[in-house]
């Protein structure tokens, strides 16, 4: 692995190879000493141009377990406030001896083009670039870490079983994806991951949230989530932000209120009860309590959403580990 840009360009063997990656750093995270010696003298620079509390911590928190020096880089008070390019900054950053850059953008494909302009490194020997969130297009470690989470619960636990699911996909699962699909990265990733995991997806969303061209994507599309929980009975439930700050001429442009969203597109007491017993709720954070997720629902004991943050950590670990320390069958290739 050179790069991890994009949930789509993942095989199942890279998707299941992280996975179980992630399964071993989690095990390291109930020791005493929760840190490892793997990245020792490697440097790992969060570059974020945009606001962001979960992820860059989780990424922080990911990079020091295994050892590595950590630069935090904020857009907000530095040389890019002043105009400096992404080029420069890039340039800058390969100057100071970074091994690794987390990047998130509020431009798509701002990633992929630091990881392929030459700004970083060279050909032969590139800084390693992950993606952290570009615009609306992709989040990849969100992707994974969600499925980390549904295998743990649905295939590591089924049956009353024990372990992560190592080495199994997803197959058989079926996961719906409820909300704002249109401003939303983390649907955008989840979609493909899923599928190539072999899950069956569901967007459900109305109509003005769901993206120009979405019936390409390798997915079913619902307006209607009473139906879909009661007859689709869904394995996971995974509720998505309402993006409010995305939206051009504000929520009121996308649906009448949030009155009526919560009515139609929220989960309630009254959804959960529609759900089968082994299904979970997921929620990638952070939430709108009382728009897209009741507090009765975000708190139940179907609730996962506290657990992904720290399966986050997991598997950003193993992201960074086999980008920086090697390790892959698919070593050389850019994911």
């Amino acid at each position: 692995m050179k790069h991890l840009l994009s949930a789509q360009d993942l095989t199942l063997d890279e998707t299941i190879l992280i996975l179980d990656t992630a399964a071993q750093m989690a095990a390291t995270q109930s020791r005493e000493i929760k840190k490892l010696p793997t990245l020792r003298g490697r440097t790992v620079v969060n570059l974020f141009f945009e606001d962001s509390t979960r992820t860059r911590i989780s990424f922080e928190t990911a990079a020091k377990r295994l050892s590595a020096d950590v630069i935090n880089f904020s857009a907000k008070g530095s040389s890019v406030s002043k105009g400096e390019s992404l080029k420069d900054t890039a340039l800058t950053l390969h100057a100071m001896g970074a091994d690794a850059v987390v990047v998130r953008h509020w431009a798509s494909g701002a990633p992929h083009q630091l990881a392929h302009s030459g700004w970083l490194g060279s050909v032969d020997n590139p800084v390693a670039v992950l993606n952290a969130g570009d615009g609306t297009h992709e989040h990849p470690t969100q992707a994974l870490l969600d499925a980390f989470t549904i295998r743990r619960h649905l295939v590591g636990r089924a049956g009353g079983a024990t372990g992560d699911g190592v080495g199994r996909d997803l197959k058989g699962l079926k996961v719906a994806i409820v909300g704002d699909v249109l401003h939303s990265r983390v649907a955008r990733s989840n979609v493909h991951l899923l599928r190539t995991l072999g899950a069956e997806v569901t967007l459900v969303s109305p109509p003005t949230l769901l993206p120009v061209g979405v019936e390409t994507w390798p997915c079913a599309t619902s307006y209607d989530l009473d139906e879909t929980l009661a007859r689709w009975q869904p394995d996971a439930v995974m509720m998505l932000r309402v993006q409010r700050e995305r939206m051009s001429g504000g929520a009121g442009a996308f649906f009448p209120s949030t009155l009526e969203y919560a009515r139609r597109y929220g989960l309630d007491q009254r959804r959960l009860a529609m759900l089968p017993a082994h299904t979970v709720v997921m929620h990638p954070g952070p939430m709108n309590r009382g728009l897209e997720i009741s507090a009765e629902a975000a708190d139940s004991t179907r609730s996962v959403i506290v657990e992904q943050v720290a399966n986050g950590v997991a598997v950003r670990m193993a992201a960074l580990y086999l980008l920086l320390a090697g390790g892959s069958s698919a070593e050389g290739s850019s994911i």
